[in-house]
């Protein structure tokens, strides 16, 4: 048992481990602040294609949302940050992250968007139109307000995701938290470090993760 501690939960190591911790964390918590908002615009704007009245445009976004769902997102980031090169252009990994996260979340967010906005009964697209409202104006206003308020524990579990996912970016060496977890681990030799990131992680998502558990249980009532 004293071994397990020792290995897995010496408090020595993790203080010493913790200030190059919290500096992945900063690049953990800028990656997302990049990768969900412009996740969240590609959504929306996938959403809005998606219900187009034009049939060729649909087939279009439907196949590339079935496209981008289906490659894992460290697919993804390995062919944007080393593929691209090989046309001619040099990403950084923050760029790279952000393209191949971009690709991937406008896709599972756009299906969450457009579940919400279908949800909508069509009267209120008549009533709003009926007020003057031009069509982009009532969508904006009107049907995606109200699209979103039933769809958002998908939204937020979404989200909850996208922050685990930003660990990938370790693979272009970008030094976020789990990938500075694991330079202290090799230096020390220990797995103190990775468990303590660990812990941050439940820290940062497991509110998240109630609110996510009260708001399904609010839109289900």
């Amino acid at each position: 048992m004293e071994a397990i501690v020792q290995q897995f939960f010496n408090v020595e190591i993790m203080a010493k481990a913790l200030p190059l911790v919290l500096t992945g964390l900063w690049t953990t918590l800028l990656i997302c602040i990049v990768v969900v908002p412009i996740g969240l615009v590609g959504g929306v704007l996938v959403a809005a294609t998606s219900l187009s009245p034009r049939a060729t445009l649909r087939r279009v976004v439907k196949l590339l949302v079935d496209l981008f769902r289906a490659l894992p997102p460290l697919v993804l980031l390995i062919m944007v940050y080393s593929g691209l090169p090989f046309a001619g252009i040099r990403l950084t990994p923050l760029a790279a992250v952000s393209i191949a996260f971009f690709l991937n979340n406008s896709a599972y967010y756009g299906e969450i968007f457009r579940a919400g906005i279908e949800s909508v009964p069509p009267g209120q697209w008549e009533a709003a139109r009926s007020t003057g409202l031009s069509a982009t104006q009532t969508f904006l206003w009107v049907v995606l307000p109200q699209g979103v308020r039933n769809v958002l524990p998908d939204l937020v579990s979404n989200t909850i995701e996208v922050v685990k996912l930003t660990s990938l970016a370790s693979v272009v060496s970008m030094p976020e938290m789990l990938y500075s977890a694991d330079m202290a681990r090799s230096l020390t030799f220990n797995a103190s470090p990775i468990v303590l990131a660990a812990a941050i992680y439940l820290a940062l998502l497991w509110p998240a993760v109630r609110l996510v558990s009260r708001l399904e249980h609010t839109v289900s009532r």
